[in-house]
């Protein structure tokens, strides 16, 4: 195979523990009841459009994109809408969100729900971006950033590369690799449409090489699809990163505080291009996702196909349950995941795993004084200085933090996992972000 591509800076090689990469997709039973988040993406939340009483299916719009940067929310189940509320999601915040109890199962009409595959071409590129847009379609890796607004191309800007992650570097997940595996057809579909929407003519599928099987079956399609090439990268954390896909597939550097559309490339998510195809050749909007639910200790590690407004519970209840010695359950992967304060969360269109971690793997370790060993700085793949971000955080320097480019922190985690001193960096990182991010929001307004 020759050298593996990957991108040069820092980066790291945790334990890959991909316990479940071996396990079909497997769908999950419709719930009684299911919780809509009216925000799903990063920006602003989607305007309600139903209220209590109201009779909904599924795939109806039931929450209208409110701004610039939103998207749009619709019926995953068909029933009644027994409450709009704020619910406690799974970071702890308090957002609206629409019950439904399950009845019937209804679908808008217009919506194609056999497994025949569509390959027509025939569209627009406008046209593809406005049925991108109506079907609320976010980053389903876990950025959840719009995606019909990844596709509108700045003014005097080109894209010359649409660049697909199939990486999935973060340990333990696998939603992505099944997918590949078992849509690849279709997402090579939904490759071709999004190119057509880019006015490009080359697509790079990344995908890292502890996934052989996914790279020989997407290389064995790719061979009818014009323009589109798999490449094989190697296993180094966090490969999945936008800036480090780039750099190793094209050898393109993003600029500090610019996006990747800078150096001509638009990256999507595989997961995110499956819906793509869904949303396009079928009218099927974010309904359902792949989520992985995993640990050392869960019995039945499981990809479920589930319904958005699942309860996560269920997920965990149909891998066997919460096992006894069971220290924390993230949302994501155990690098870049965030703990769940807890399980009564909902599914939502970011949810790409849970992780269920045992008492001694997730308890954190008594912190000493930084020893100026320089590893964070070693690992961080954005040229950063975790050991001075975080301390500048932690003593609320946050002018000094921006001068030194926090915002260009990605939130990888590498710096933390590799600290021998058992430093929070990422969470001092996350804080100097947050401030730093505020600040410039309100510099922006005045």
């Amino acid at each position: 195979m020759g050298i593996l591509k990957t991108f040069v800076l820092g980066g790291v090689h945790p334990p890959e523990n991909k316990l479940s990469a071996n396990v079909p997709i497997q769908e999950l039973p419709v719930p009684a009841e299911v919780v809509v988040p009216f925000g799903q993406n990063l920006g602003a939340p989607s305007k309600p459009l139903v209220q209590r009483g109201d009779k909904v299916k599924v795939g109806q719009l039931i929450g209208e994109a409110s701004s610039f940067i939103s998207s749009n929310v619709h019926a995953p189940v068909s029933g009644t809408i027994t409450k709009i509320d704020n619910i406690l999601d799974s970071t702890g915040y308090r957002r609206p969100a629409a019950f439904i109890k399950v009845e019937e199962n209804e679908w808008e009409e217009g919506i194609d729900l056999s497994n025949e595959l569509i390959t027509k071409e025939d569209y627009e590129p406008q046209e593809i971006i406005d049925k991108v847009k109506k079907a609320g379609i976010v980053g389903m890796g876990g950025a959840t950033f719009p995606t019909h607004v990844k596709l509108m191309v700045p003014p005097g800007k080109t894209a010359e590369f649409l660049i697909i992650n199939g990486v999935e570097c973060e340990p333990y997940l696998t939603s992505d690799h099944r997918l590949m595996l078992e849509k690849g057809e279709e997402i090579m579909v939904g490759i071709r449409l999004l190119m057509k929407a880019l006015k490009v003519n080359k697509a790079l599928i990344g995908i890292e090489n502890n996934k052989p099987d996914a790279i020989q079956h997407m290389t064995e399609l790719a061979k009818k699809y014009e323009g589109i090439s798999v490449h094989a990268l190697k296993v180094k954390y966090p490969q999945g990163g936008e800036k480090q896909l780039i750099k190793a597939l094209t050898n393109r550097e993003v600029p500090s505080g610019k996006l990747p559309v800078e150096v001509g490339c638009v990256v999507q998510n595989v997961g995110t291009i499956f819906s793509v195809y869904e949303a396009v050749q079928k009218n099927k909007p974010v309904v359902e996702r792949i989520v992985t639910v995993t640990g050392k200790g869960v019995q039945k590690p499981s990809n479920f196909k589930v319904r958005i407004g699942t309860s996560i519970n269920q997920l965990i209840e149909a891998a066997g349950g919460i096992p006894e010695n069971t220290g924390k359950i993230i949302g994501g992967g155990p690098m870049m995941g965030k703990a769940l304060l807890n399980t009564d969360v909902p599914v939502v269109k970011g949810s790409s795993g849970i992780l269920i971690m045992k008492s001694e793997e997730s308890s954190r370790k008594v912190e000493s004084p930084c020893i100026r060993c320089s590893k964070c700085t070693n690992v961080c793949p954005m040229g950063l200085e975790p050991y001075l971000l975080s301390r500048l955080a932690k003593v609320k320097e946050f002018d000094k933090a921006e001068k030194e480019k926090v915002m260009d922190c990605i939130e990888c985690g590498s710096c933390q996992y590799t600290c021998p001193a058992n430093i929070p960096l990422l969470d001092y990182l996350r804080l100097g972000k947050n401030k730093v991010g505020e600040n410039i929001r309100n510099r922006n307004k005045n």
